[in-house]
């Protein structure tokens, strides 16, 4: 890939792509049954959307992953959030 698609992505997203590669690394090298992990990743991913995700909703998305033993499902996790 070039840069200047990077570049396209960056100002549609308004989040510079280190950020993007950083978060991807973290999740293809984490460790789900770990909540730790999980809701640094969690809280990551708000902060990248720009969108708050409450404790709640956080305890729910945790549970989710962690407890339930469920794959990330980006899907579930949009509904969950309202989108």
């Amino acid at each position: 890939m070039n840069d200047s698609f990077f570049r396209k992505i960056e100002s549609k997203t308004g989040v510079p792509m280190e950020e993007v590669f950083a978060l991807a690394n973290a999740i293809q090298y984490a460790d789900f049954s770990d909540e730790r992990q999980v809701r640094k990743i969690i809280r990551n991913v708000g902060k990248l959307a720009n969108k708050n995700v409450s404790s709640h909703m956080e305890d729910e998305l945790v549970k989710s992953i962690v407890n339930d033993g469920k794959a990330v499902n980006f899907q579930d996790i949009e509904k969950m959030l309202g989108r």
